[in-house]
């Protein structure tokens, strides 16, 4: 709306969305202009000049000269607060702290959240890794000491950064000199802010948030996995319409859905369920152990897990387990290969395996070590079983399941 000369609506977006049309019917030309023409000095600066005079630069100075002198008509900036206010001690009481206590943990989690999103982003423009726990505690004394002036908690923009980044600036140095120059705005020269047209930011701003889109992504998003694609159009609409926090917080939790869904999936080839175990699987018997598990036939099954297990995949491996342990008689569980079983994983065995003991089925646990081990240690699920029916090997449950066959 700016870009047009009309006034900012109400509402983000969506208000603007609504305001458009009777805006288009009021356009005021001396902005238009104004715009135009500071949308194509970003986009046409050359880029040898951009190390003398960046481009933003270039068009803010252009189209306030042009403003000032010949399209005086444009809506500018206005009137721009000065001066600094009081120091404010704080009186910190056990009331007042239970009040605001989780106010500010929740604008502590959101300048946080905000602050690493636009890292990440200058990182993927200037191909540099940011240092997070840097950002977060100067963001930290900066909000506390503007506590002290009254002000209001800040955090990383990224559409600043974004025009910084553009305009060259690679180090602290681009930043510390931003709240300089911020700094001496309030301490008396607001009067040269205050002659700045919109339609120039607004022209600035254009070229900054298409800069922004990762136009090499969207090329190749016919061949993105599709619920992955969901997700970024779930985000991107809520950032567009609603706002940047609540984007983020409903894109984590659609992210952390389709994740657990892959999860679940790869974890679950892990397991193979056999009466007969042929050789690939069970490559590491001996002969002896081999015949015998044969000669048990289908009283037997043996259960290989192999790989991780996570809460993502607990519910699928009781349903997986449990569906097959009513033909037996003897299950062995085979956790050689189990790299890692979470919490919810081992409360999944811990069921099954009382299932197993409700339904009459001895089950006999083999190769358990490391941080499988401990897990299911620790929770009380391999306690569920006799010492004897917890074996260090595969061949030993093997032999161990003929005695109970007896």
């Amino acid at each position: 709306l700016p870009f047009i000369g009309a006034p900012e609506a109400a509402g983000g977006p969506t208000g603007a969305v609504f305001a458009l049309p009777e805006a288009l019917g009021h356009v005021n030309m001396h902005a238009l202009i104004i715009a135009a023409v500071s949308l194509a000095i970003m986009v046409f600066w050359p880029r040898r000049l951009a190390a003398l005079l960046p481009a933003p630069l270039a068009a803010l100075v252009v189209g306030t000269l042009l403003s000032l002198s010949v399209l005086t008509g444009a809506p500018v900036i206005g009137d721009v607060p000065t001066g600094l206010p009081p120091l404010h001690m704080p009186s910190v009481t056990w009331q007042t702290l239970s009040q605001v206590i989780q106010p500010a943990f929740v604008l502590a989690l959101l300048g946080t959240i905000d602050s690493l999103l636009t890292s990440l982003v200058a990182d993927s423009i200037t191909r540099s890794h940011h240092n997070s726990n840097r950002e977060l505690i100067g963001q930290g004394i900066g909000n506390m000491a503007a506590g002290l002036l009254g002000a209001l908690p800040g955090a990383g923009a990224t559409m600043r950064t974004v025009v910084n980044v553009r305009a060259g600036g690679r180090t602290p140095v681009s930043g510390a000199l931003h709240a300089l120059i911020l700094l001496s705005l309030v301490l008396g020269l607001a009067p040269l802010a205050e002659v700045i047209p919109h339609a120039v930011l607004a022209g600035i701003l254009i070229k900054v948030g298409w800069d922004i889109i990762d136009w090499s992504y969207l090329k190749r998003i016919r061949h993105a996995p599709r619920d992955k694609v969901v997700v970024m159009f779930i985000t991107l609409t809520l950032t567009v319409f609603v706002d940047l926090i609540t984007a983020v917080a409903v894109g984590l939790i659609a992210a952390g859905f389709v994740t657990a869904r892959w999860m679940e999936r790869e974890e679950m080839k892990g397991i193979t369920t056999k009466a007969l175990a042929d050789e690939d699987e069970l490559e590491g018997l001996d002969e002896a152990s081999r015949s015998l598990l044969d000669s048990m036939g289908k009283e037997v099954a043996t259960v290989s897990l192999r790989g991780s297990f996570s809460y993502a995949s607990a519910r699928a491996l009781t349903r997986e387990l449990g569906a097959e342990s009513g033909e037996y008689r003897v299950i062995l569980l085979d956790f050689s290969n189990a790299a890692f079983i979470d919490t919810s994983a081992a409360m999944a065995i811990d069921e099954l395996l009382l299932g197993l003991y409700e339904q009459d089925i001895v089950a006999v646990m083999s190769g358990l070590s490391g941080d499988a081990q401990r897990t299911l240690s620790t929770l009380g699920v391999a306690g569920r079983l006799p010492k004897a029916n917890q074996v260090a090997t595969l061949g030993k449950a093997i032999e161990r399941a003929a005695e109970l066959l007896g």
